[in-house]
């Protein structure tokens, strides 16, 4: 089967990924949002502390306040990167 090359193809985000997959996108979200407003209870600046953390990935940027440290060691600097970027970019 040929291919036409000269045309973009487009990918559909929804397609692509599994049940598996959404379900990992999902909590990568709800984590990053719990870790947030614990940093926020405990009086830290969250963006600060999350950027460190992203930057260094050492686990004491984040508090352990309501199990927020094990819950963001969970997941992978590239989840969180791409949790982040689409946040952003997408307005989601």
């Amino acid at each position: 089967m040929d291919k036409d090359l000269s045309n973009t193809q487009k990918i559909d985000q929804a397609e692509q990924l599994s049940n598996a997959e959404q379900s990992t996108k999902n909590e990568a979200r709800e984590i990053l949002f719990h870790v947030y407003d614990s940093l926020v209870h405990k009086g830290y600046n969250p963006v600060n502390q999350i950027v460190g953390y992203i930057l260094s990935e050492d686990p004491t940027y984040i508090t352990n306040h309501n199990n927020a440290r094990n819950l963001i060691c969970k997941l992978d600097r590239d989840e969180l990167l791409q949790e982040l970027v689409i946040y952003y970019l997408e307005g989601k």
